[in-house]
């Protein structure tokens, strides 16, 4: 059984300026949480919050700094890779105790190919948890379409799978993750586990680009 989400807290997207950020922003939104859409500048913050707020109910969506969102009592890490350790650093303090979701997926571009990339401690998920021992990290939202998510009269149909050392916190992203229409989510394991998700998101890239498509993942027979 999932667990439940308390609709009272507020979700803050480090990094959130991006599709992958500003979608999930969206679909939290019109689920009934507040969102702060994080960014180093808080102008690009208020210019990602004021694409997607029109679209949610009013309030629901406001942008500000990293610091900022960082402050929330559920917070989303949507930076590049590169970006990760330099911006999770100062935060530190701000996220213990914080239930964090990775939904880093890392990988580079050359030719418009992409390309997963490999990460020393084994994910960009792990790397996360030991940036942020006193966190409780949690890895989701690779795969899921975020050309589907900024679309709120679409049905997401996509797996969402979640990889976790912590099972109440994986057991609350699930339930975030099914408050999302069309969403189904997965309990993918512990996060080792995470390192499969995040370089599946590069295949799913290069798979678009030959269908000119946004694909999701589905699993059957579970």
């Amino acid at each position: 059984m999932i667990g439940s989400v308390d609709v009272a807290k507020t979700i803050g997207i480090i990094g959130g300026t991006g599709p992958e950020g500003k979608g999930l922003a969206l679909r939290f939104a019109l689920a009934g949480l507040r969102v702060i859409i994080g960014s180093r500048e808080a102008s690009r913050a208020a210019e990602a919050a004021s694409v997607v707020a029109p679209k949610a109910p009013a309030g629901s969506i406001t942008g500000a700094l990293n610091a900022d969102a960082a402050q929330a009592g559920i917070v989303v890490i949507s930076v590049p890779y590169a970006a990760q350790k330099d911006t999770l650093e100062p935060l530190k303090a701000s996220l213990e105790g914080k239930l964090v979701i990775s939904v880093v997926a890392p990988m580079t571009f050359a030719n418009g190919r992409a390309a997963a990339v490999a990460v020393p401690e084994g994910s960009a998920a792990r790397q996360a948890q030991m940036l942020l021992p006193g966190s409780r990290i949690v890895a989701a939202f690779h795969n899921v379409s975020a050309r589907d998510l900024l679309d709120p009269q679409r049905t997401v149909e996509s797996d969402v799978v979640v990889c976790s050392d912590d099972g109440d916190a994986k057991q609350e992203v699930m339930a975030l993750a099914e408050l999302i229409p069309g969403v189904r989510a997965v309990n993918g394991g512990g996060l080792d586990n995470a390192r499969y998700v995040e370089d599946l998101t590069s295949l799913l890239v290069n798979i678009n680009r030959i269908y000119k498509a946004h694909s999701s993942i589905k699993f059957v027979g579970i």
